[in-house]
């Protein structure tokens, strides 16, 4: 593995506009994709509390979480399986299952936007997401606006893409490893959404692909957040932000443990149209169809 490090950036720098900080953000974003924030703001305890309803929730029966799966609408929200997911090319399912939490919605929003579900079983599990869901956006959004400086649009550019945007957070669980022949958790992939935010995970495994082929290991940090731009910010910026091939793999040699995730992935509205906003290219597509072919790539339909 690369002994590249993912660069490590102080958000509250990044927000004053501090010059050395934005050249750092910079070029982690067109090198890597990838960047580590640290002074985000979000409150320790909402994140400890995040992830101890996520195991709540996954530690209930397989009929119970089954109640909460929509497969109709490639898992939009609620509950989706063990061994559904399957990244693109690949014949072999991801080694996990997940919860889709979204915005919550009215009538302003586009509605395509899918109405969350709430755990009956667990009160806590569905207060806890939202306000969780609530603090990434509001981070997610912020992120964007340093993003638009960088590509020198004015500092509210994507404001309008996600104020009603379709973003959504997604509590994985990954069950202890077994089969020692398989050891990807979540094969190569890229994310299909302008950005993610992922809150630190409890348990290493998080690798990026540097572009010489050679996978670089991030290491789970509880108190801080990986930035990583996805497939959606690529095509609008006509890949001057590099959305990264990235993995996870179970780096347990003795007993089998499970790993705990939470990212957040940043979605415009279904109605915004990805063109690019740094030449004259015509070539577009609506975020709603972009999204739409990925879940069937990804078989979640």
């Amino acid at each position: 593995m690369s002994a590249i490090n993912i660069p490590q950036i102080s958000f509250q720098l990044i927000k004053q506009k501090n010059p050395i900080a934005i050249e750092q953000l910079t070029h982690a974003l067109q090198n890597h994709g990838f960047v580590t924030f640290t002074d985000h703001g979000l409150d320790d305890a909402l994140l400890d509390n995040a992830y101890a309803v996520s195991k709540d929730f996954f530690s209930l029966s397989s009929d119970l979480k089954q109640k909460y799966a929509r497969p109709d609408t490639g898992g939009a929200r609620g509950y989706t399986q063990f061994g559904k997911e399957t990244a693109v090319g690949e014949s072999v399912a991801d080694l996990k299952e997940f919860w889709h939490h979204g915005p919550e919605i009215d009538e302003t929003y586009d509605a395509r936007i899918r109405e969350n579900l709430p755990v009956e079983e667990l009160e806590e599990f569905n207060s806890v997401s939202a306000k969780l869901f609530k603090e990434l956006n509001a981070l997610g959004m912020s992120v964007l606006q340093s993003i638009a400086l960088i590509l020198n649009k004015p500092e509210d550019f994507f404001d309008a893409w996600v104020e009603k945007g379709n973003s959504v957070l997604r509590m994985i669980h990954y069950p202890p490893v077994t089969d020692k022949q398989n050891l990807l958790r979540a094969r190569a992939h890229a994310d299909i959404n302008l950005i993610t935010l992922l809150v630190g995970a409890e348990e290493s495994g998080l690798e990026v692909q540097h572009k010489d082929g050679t996978w670089i290991p991030i290491e789970a940090a509880s108190k801080s957040i990986v930035c990583n731009i996805g497939d959606m910010m690529q095509l609008v910026t006509r890949g001057q932000l590099k959305s990264t091939i990235h993995r996870v793999v179970d780096y347990n040699t003795g007993e089998p443990k499970a790993r705990y995730s939470i990212p957040f992935f940043l979605h415009p509205s279904p109605d915004v149209i990805l063109k690019s906003i740094v030449d004259e290219s015509t070539d577009s597509v609506s975020a709603h169809d972009f999204l739409e072919e990925r879940i069937r790539q990804i078989k979640l339909y």
